[in-house]
């Protein structure tokens, strides 16, 4: 999995957004890179995670999650980026 960093290169929470058969799968990552569970807790840094990004693994993805995000007030708040981009 890919670190996402900040402007000031700190590590980034974020969603993998993933298509899988046909639907939308975000699984929430701490900036660490561990794998969230549902609380958002990551163990291995001890802090309670805060995703504000969603990191899609392809074109098509992407373009769905910026209509998600141009139509939903659900995702209004998120930012969006191609895994690999700064």
């Amino acid at each position: 999995m890919a670190t996402i960093l900040e402007r000031d290169d700190s590590p980034r929470d974020h969603y993998a957004a993933i298509l899988k058969n046909g639907s939308l799968v975000m699984e929430p990552h701490c900036a660490c890179g561990n794998p969230l569970n549902e609380d958002y807790f990551c163990d291995r840094c001890n802090r309670q995670c805060h995703c504000r990004q969603i990191v899609c693994d392809n074109e098509t993805t992407l373009d769905l999650v910026k209509r998600y995000i141009r139509k939903s007030s659900q995702f209004s708040a998120f930012k969006v980026k191609l895994i690999g981009q700064s």
